[in-house]
């Protein structure tokens, strides 16, 4: 498949102006118009406001079935440290996971979609905010997207550094991690540090509790179910000859099964009361629950490797391979609906850093295999019925 040079200079440039004008979530506005006004340039029917700041727009193409493609749009809360010439113009903030490239892919999409039209059917283009723990997805979803746009399928691609420049990988069912957020906090009674025996220190239970939780992903489950329990913040104390009164820790639960989720839970919570009543201390915690498991319908991932199979090698799509302990909140949507999330490699010369690094840039070698996977996918799945 031949993607105009034109097609990708134009889906760079974008991509380059998206990248200088970061926007957090929910407050994609500019981001928003300029997507708006590019669809709507097509003659493409655009309708805003779901989740705030979210565009869904509709190319229409003969009877058929629908299908869903979605791009995110918001960027981090991360003061950028490259300087390419297209730099963040706006302090603090910065596309450091590659939703700039992907936005700029999908509109090229639309563009190119709207254009050859060899297909039979409708695409809704989702562009939708908030997707860095905002719940953007969720919000789109209970305000209403597979109802006012019915389709069979929704399909969400992310570039991924870790993977050869424009290799494809995905999975029949689990694709991400479900994601959960908590709060420990450890009551005890402050004292002087030079006489412990008059308190009761949390700080001692803390430590107990921490190397404990860690036992439960190692010794608690079995090796092939898959979680993570990360503490990722410890606070307490003020002087450095007083024990504490509290100690609050912070930390994230990563699982591949959603009965895995609900076992861990129930675990931590066994572990906060086990590691505090014999110290003295009273222990409570409290979760935010956040992203379900990704999981990918068989038959829609299986038609995203087949449409990339019809671009490369076999050896450059990767099919059921390890999925990843991170989260992803078109999770949400692949709850509501069938559908697959896949990666697009994002290694080569110009991958410059991780992703969620403030040394992160898209990788523009990507948009022009985007575009075509985003073609093939819906050239496959809406296949142009020959006359008889």
């Amino acid at each position: 498949m031949t993607i105009p040079d034109s097609l990708i200079a134009e889906a760079t440039a974008w991509r380059r102006k998206l990248h200088a004008c970061p926007e957090l979530g929910y407050q994609e506005h500019q981001t928003a118009q300029t997507v708006a006004e590019q669809l709507t340039a097509l003659g493409l029917q655009v309708h805003r406001g779901l989740a705030g700041t979210g565009v869904v727009a509709t190319l229409e193409n003969g009877p058929g079935p629908a299908i869903g493609l979605r791009a995110d749009m918001d960027a981090l809360p991360i003061t950028e440290l490259g300087n390419p010439d297209h730099r963040s113009t706006r302090p603090g903030v910065m596309h450091a996971c590659g939703h700039d490239g992907h936005t700029a892919i999908l509109l090229a999409a639309a563009k190119h979609l709207s254009r050859t039209r060899r297909f039979s059917g409708s695409v809704h283009f989702v562009f939708q905010p908030a997707e860095e723990n905002l719940g953007g997805a969720r919000r789109m979803v209970e305000e209403g997207l597979f109802t006012l746009f019915p389709m069979e399928a929704i399909y969400g691609m992310h570039n991924w550094p870790g993977l050869a420049a424009g290799d494809v990988a995905v999975n029949e069912g689990a694709m991400m991690a479900s994601l959960d957020s908590f709060e420990i906090t450890l009551r005890g009674r402050s004292c002087h540090a030079a006489m412990p025996e008059n308190g009761a220190d949390p700080v001692v239970a803390a430590a107990q509790l921490i190397l404990a939780l860690q036992t439960i992903p190692s010794r608690r489950l079995s090796p092939l179910a898959s979680a993570v329990v990360s503490i990722t913040q410890i606070n307490g104390g003020e002087a450095i000859n007083v024990i504490p009164e509290v100690v609050v820790l912070r930390g994230t639960l990563r699982c591949l099964q959603a009965d895995v989720r609900l076992r861990v839970r129930q675990m931590i919570d066994e572990f906060v009361t086990a590691f505090t009543t014999p110290f003295g201390i009273v222990g409570s915690i409290d979760y935010q629950s956040g992203y379900p498991v990704t999981v990918n319908d068989a038959q829609q991932a299986a038609r995203v490797r087949d449409g990339a199979l019809t671009l490369l090698p076999a050896e450059r799509v990767h099919w059921n391979s390890n999925p990843s302990m991170a989260s992803e909140d078109f999770a949400c949507m692949l709850e509501a609906c069938p559908g697959a999330y896949f990666w697009l490699g994002a290694d080569g010369a110009s991958a410059s850093a991780p992703l969620h690094n403030a040394h992160y840039d898209f990788n523009d070698a990507l948009i022009g295999p985007g575009i075509a996977l985003w073609t093939a996918l819906v050239e496959q799945q809406l296949m142009l019925k020959s006359s008889p």
